[in-house]
């Protein structure tokens, strides 16, 4: 009897039935007639939500809706996901759908309402979209089934798949793209400029016959004299070394940019640079540090690794703590003892913090080959290009682009250093990281 309670719902047409009632009976304190139709109109009602309580729960009828949510094994992070929900009705009659589905709480959406109608054994398909913009654990609840008859003057609640869980990781969407485009050589058309080789790469490949255009300096002599036609030697980029993504785990990484944090993009892009590093055999580790080390993945290049290192960085986040390098220089300095490339995905708003960050930064330098990247304030760069109508306008413009040229002057204050740096807006700093990965290995400077 509880759940017969609980799975019955009242329509806006029981309301709107009831109310034409009173309105009759009102009518019937003065005129007769409109008492006789009210009285009419009761039994009737009642006869027709006796006939609709029979329709819908007589029977087996706690089976006649089937539905099932299904959801893709892992959502990615700042991508548009698919969510596909399947509904069939084994009712002898038509039946309209109302469908509720409790969202993850991270989504804030309380207006989730679909209304359909179902034919006798009609299987219906339907397909919504969900982007996320945090990485977790997103709990969704029951998929809530709302059914009428077409009398509908009570509807019935089914209830399916409550408690499911999807796990949103970083962009893998947006890691195959480029997987794709690095595998067949098109990444020029996503952003990625075409970089030309200086010098010859160390690591030899193989011998093989000359081809018009080759270098005359890598003609191989000795076999082209046994071969008795041109022979050259063919050189690689060199293969398996090691490449870092070191993650600033720090309250300046939780600044928004569309819905995201900085720290998601980072996540993101260091994603697609470890997957762009396997590919290119080289082995990718992974490091995320505030004030103290969160986690460490040593470099590899294995099958599993590429899971390993999104199982690692899909339930990062900020702890809101000042950065420590030091220790970040200490980490290193005790556990990687071969020269690798070290991207270091932070964050400065000012010249000061930066300068602060330098001494640190020139000791990583020294043993291995470090990136400093950081964002472009974009909001700062909008308000620089606004135009000025009063005195406010310009005094805010000003310090504006104060803080944008900071941002420059700590690109040329690394350099002097010796740092490579990039300064990126956040939604361009994929293509710009992978960009200076591609020439970095093409200049041989690793």
């Amino acid at each position: 009897m509880r759940k017969f309670w609980k799975s019955l719902f009242i329509t806006k047409r029981f309301f709107g039935s009831l109310a034409f009632m009173m309105v009759l009976m009102i009518l019937g304190q003065y005129y007769q007639l409109f008492f006789v139709a009210g009285q009419l109109s009761f039994f009737l009602f009642v006869l027709l939500l006796f006939v609709d309580a029979v329709l819908m729960y007589a029977g087996k009828s706690s089976s006649r809706i089937r539905a099932m949510r299904v959801l893709p094994v892992r959502f990615s992070n700042g991508d548009v996901n698919l969510v596909k929900l399947t509904f069939k009705s084994h009712f002898s009659f038509k039946v309209f759908i109302t469908l509720i589905d409790e969202l993850p709480i991270q989504f804030q959406k309380r207006d989730f309402n679909e209304r359909f109608v179902l034919t006798p054994r009609q299987e219906e398909q339907f397909c919504y979209e969900l982007r996320p913009v945090s990485r977790g654990e997103y709990h969704f609840g029951a998929l809530n089934i709302f059914a009428r008859s077409p009398i509908s003057l009570i509807s019935r609640r089914y209830i399916f798949n409550q408690d499911a869980m999807v796990k949103v990781y970083p962009s893998y969407i947006e890691m195959r793209r480029f997987e794709l485009m690095a595998i067949s050589n098109r990444l020029t058309e996503i952003g990625v400029k075409k970089i030309r080789k200086i010098g010859n790469q160390m690591e030899f490949d193989q011998i093989r016959d000359y081809i018009n255009g080759d270098d005359y300096r890598t003609i191989n002599w000795k076999a082209t004299a046994r071969k008795g036609h041109l022979m050259v030697n063919q050189y690689q980029d060199e293969k398996s070394q090691q490449v870092f993504s070191l993650l600033d785990m720090g309250r300046t990484m939780k600044m928004p940019f569309n819905g995201m944090t900085l720290l998601d993009y980072a996540i993101n892009t260091s994603l697609v640079i470890s997957n762009i590093a396997m590919l290119k055999h080289d082995k990718a580790g992974l490091i995320s540090y505030s004030n103290t080390i969160h986690s460490t993945l040593p470099a590899a290049r294995n099958g599993k690794h590429l899971q390993s290192i999104m199982e690692v960085l899909y339930n990062q986040e900020t702890d809101f703590k000042e950065e420590n390098l030091a220790l970040l220089y200490a980490q290193i300095k005790r556990s990687i003892h071969h020269r690798s490339l070290m991207m270091l995905y932070t964050n400065f708003e000012s010249l000061s913090s930066a300068r602060r960050q330098i001494p640190f930064l020139q000791q990583l330098a020294k043993n291995h080959l470090l990136v400093v990247v950081f964002f472009e304030n974009t909001e700062l760069s909008k308000l620089s290009a606004k135009k000025t109508h009063n005195i406010e306008d310009i005094y805010v413009k000003t310090i504006a682009e104060k803080f944008s040229f900071d941002k420059k002057l700590i690109v040329r204050e690394l350099k002097r250093h010796g740092i490579h740096a990039i300064l990126s807006a956040p939604d361009e700093l994929t293509v710009n990281t992978v960009n200076k990965y591609l020439e970095i290995k093409s200049r041989g400077l690793l």
